[in-house]
């Protein structure tokens, strides 16, 4: 016979306390029966008059004490006994739940919220209830959601590829000026990194700061459209296939389009010029470029959005250069004034200083440009273009001489120019063409274009490209055509630069460079 000890009886209470326990809670009553669990999957099965809130419409003056129902997902949860705290998000907004072990909330209900899975989609109805002590690691500070239901609509995996709040984590950017505040990066901080986010794509996209960041993007096209609609252009699309390379031949994608060869469009120059021919005046598009530049840097892709524009002008070329000025200056004000949650929530994790510019903008030669290069120590050639780290230090010079992080520089040499840029009347080493720059890089490459069908043709000749490969081009000119100009701007990269973000990858939302096609 076993010895009887106090160990042994202490084992088989216990034992018997969660048997008895587990009994209990197998004849408890569920009060919550039926307020909470897992809805079947929605197959549009029913139509209800259920009212639906957002949660960046809730605010304590016109919320506090009523009930709400919410769609969102389980950003994170914890249950400590007799409660649970849940936060809810919506794109990148958050607010606290709470729910306690009451009258009309069992344990079951409890526990059940406390083991939702991260990122699970969950309907909730609650009340708002204002707080004494504000609820820092929420959007909303002054309120939080008393639960009364709660279903899940789309579980999640348990196991995240990685996690949204390490995602969020302040980052150190290379090559990036920060400011300097509390939000300085800390060492011992989880960061996750570019490719591990480009990998799980999804997943990384749900971030606040990405939320955040593509809502700029959009609002940068919408900005874009808005203006231009206003001065009297009109949108075109373009096609995207074409029979000849859109610029010199070079960097192109080839394609087989059925028994002959195509391309994939570098830009859509050669139509916007077209449609100046056929008197449009003043058009933008807004769409995919492709470029075969087996480029592996912070700032290019091989397919990005353009934002290309042309237009008519009656005396000088600096009217385009006008036109473009007012539209930047309308972008950054735009984006400042009605998009300053949004770059406060990007912000929070990449705390770089704020975007200057000034009005009107800076515009000086790329004459200027290279006297202020070599007062700096920088040799280079009057007819040389800009190499990037000669970019990058005038637009350091120009910041520390004017405080703006935005300028045009007007007149580049003809030699680095396409072959339908306008020359300069004065003096043919130079040309009507300019950049746009943003943090001392380039994000608009623009000029005056030929219009004299015999001059577009000696300049082509002189570039080395055969004329049959763009006769549809040059003969759109044989009939007429208006003094024009415009440009091209890179999307991403506009956004990129006005955010400091560093990476051209974190403005695109599936990059593509070339390494890298999916997802």
């Amino acid at each position: 016979m076993s010895k009887i000890t106090i160990d042994n009886i202490t084992n088989a209470m216990i034992d018997w306390n969660k048997k008895r326990q587990a009994d209990e809670a197998k004849n408890e009553v569920d009060v919550s029966a039926g307020l909470y669990g897992v809805e079947p999957i929605n197959q549009s099965q029913t139509k209800t008059n259920r009212v639906w809130t957002r949660i960046d419409e809730l605010s304590a003056a016109k919320h506090t004490g009523k009930t709400v129902l919410l769609r969102a997902r389980v950003h994170n949860t914890r249950g400590t006994g007799k409660q649970a705290f849940l936060v809810l998000r919506q794109r990148f907004v958050t607010l606290q739940g709470v729910i306690f072990v009451g009258p009309a909330v069992s344990k079951q209900m409890v526990k059940f919220v406390a083991s939702l899975s991260k990122e699970s989609f969950v309907d909730v109805e609650g009340t708002i209830v204002g707080v004494p002590t504000p609820i820092e690691s929420c959007t909303l500070h002054d309120i939080e959601l008393h639960v009364t239901k709660i279903f899940t609509v789309s579980s999640a995996m348990p196991r995240l590829p990685f996690s949204l709040d390490d995602a969020t984590n302040v980052e150190p950017l290379e090559g990036v000026e920060t400011t300097n505040s509390n939000s300085e990066p800390e060492d011992n901080l989880i960061r996750v990194g570019l490719d591990t986010r480009l990998d799980n794509r999804v997943i990384d996209l749900r971030t606040t700061t990405n939320q955040a960041i593509y809502r700029l993007q959009s609002a940068v096209c919408l900005l874009f459209r808005e203006f231009l609609t206003s001065q009297n252009f009109i949108e075109i699309h373009s096609p995207k296939i074409i029979g000849t390379a859109s610029e010199s031949g070079a960097n192109v994608f080839a394609v087989t389009y059925f028994k002959q060869q195509a391309y994939l469009a570098q830009s859509p120059q050669f139509y916007k010029q077209m449609a100046m021919c056929a008197d449009f005046e003043r058009v933008f598009e807004i769409a995919p470029v492709f470029r075969a530049e087996d480029s592996n840097t912070h700032r290019h892709l091989t397919e990005f959005v353009g934002l290309d524009l042309e237009m008519a002008f009656y005396e000088h070329y600096h009217e385009v250069l006008d036109m473009l000025d007012k539209l930047f200056v309308f972008i950054f004000k735009g984006l400042r004034d009605r998009y300053a949650n949004e770059i406060k929530a990007v912000q929070r994790q990449f705390p770089v200083p704020e975007f200057k510019f000034l009005e009107p903008s800076l515009r000086i030669t790329f004459k200027e440009g290279v006297a202020m290069l070599r007062e700096a120590g920088i040799e280079m050639d009057d007819y040389d273009d800009l190499s990037t780290a000669n970019e990058k230090l005038l637009g350091k010079l120009i910041k520390a001489k004017y405080d703006t992080d935005f300028y045009m520089l007007d007149k580049f040499p003809t030699a680095v120019r396409p072959f339908y840029t306008m020359p300069d009347p004065s003096d043919p080493n130079y040309s009507n063409s300019y950049d746009l720059f943003m943090r001392g890089e380039e994000i608009l490459s623009g000029a005056q274009r030929v219009h004299d069908p015999v001059l577009l043709e000696e300049r082509a000749k002189e570039k080395h490209i055969e004329i049959s490969s763009i006769q549809p081009y040059v003969d759109a000119f044989k009939y007429g055509a208006p003094p024009h100009g415009g440009g091209g701007i890179g999307l991403e990269r506009v956004l990129m630069l006005y955010l400091g973000l560093g990476n051209i990858r974190r403005t695109s939302m599936f990059p593509r460079d070339p390494k890298r096609v999916a997802p």
